[in-house]
């Protein structure tokens, strides 16, 4: 448990009490779903093809999965910052930061992946490796910011214990994240099982206890936002149809 006062009610805050706890226990739950989803597959690229070639449903699904938690965990970084930040805002602003540049540069690598694999599907696994292969080293400005996600969980993580939203071994979990390998193509290994763990260690719970906080919704409250939610969903699901 916390060591901190998690009541978040008293001002508005960004991007809020139930979005930031949802998003605090569902993406870390989704990343460690994703890595043990491809966990059986070598971890470099001219395998992550072939393993796409022989078995495109659960390689789509293990990085399908993995972009929805990195793309929802925005709003959970967010919310551990504001809650860092009230006593340890430089902690709180360094590593936020730095940890969101990060999330950037892995959402970036998502669509060249997604790229390879359609590529493995136009041009078969042969030729889509060797043009992989052969611009695999290009330069992008994204790749100036691959630090920054390494370096931001580790300042995260002490700003964490320091401010008392975490306890140590938390902290600790939350730390382990570092170790999480970042690139094009990147599969799942036993270290990166254990990262994703170690994020849902000291997220899942601080998400809990945000939610379970009072005052508790009402009953209105939450017929509007399921209803909201159900038409983003839709909206979201014919968007990419139509794309």
């Amino acid at each position: 448990m916390s060591r901190t006062d998690l009541s978040l009610n008293t001002t508005f805050w960004f991007p809020g009490r139930w979005i930031g706890g949802l998003s605090l226990v569902i993406a870390p739950l989704l990343l460690l779903l994703a890595e043990v989803v491809l966990l059986p597959f070598d971890f470099f690229f001219p395998q992550q093809l072939k393993a796409f070639a022989e078995y495109p449903v659960r390689i789509s699904s293990g990085y399908s999965l993995f972009l929805a938690g990195n793309i929802l965990l925005w709003p959970a970084i967010l919310t551990l910052t504001h809650l860092i930040g009230r006593t340890k805002p430089g902690w709180a602003f360094w590593g936020g930061s730095f940890v969101m540049f990060g999330l950037f540069t892995r959402t970036f690598h998502y669509g060249i992946n997604h790229l390879a694999f359609q590529l493995v599907h136009i041009q078969g696994v042969e030729q889509a490796t060797k043009t992989i292969a052969g611009s695999y080293g290009g330069f992008h400005i994204v790749a100036t910011f691959s630090m920054c996600i390494v370096l931001g969980w580790i300042i995260l993580a002490i700003g964490a214990y320091l401010s008392g939203t975490l306890i140590l071994i938390r902290a600790i979990a939350l730390a382990v994240m570092s170790a999480l390998m970042l690139g094009v193509l990147k599969g799942s290994s036993t270290m990166a099982v254990i990262a994703t763990s170690g994020l849902c260690i000291a997220l899942v719970p601080l998400g809990i206890s945000i939610l379970t906080d009072k005052p508790r919704p009402s009953v209105r409250s939450i017929l509007v936002w399921s209803l909201l939610i159900i038409i983003l969903v839709a909206i979201m699901f014919i968007s990419g149809q139509a794309g």
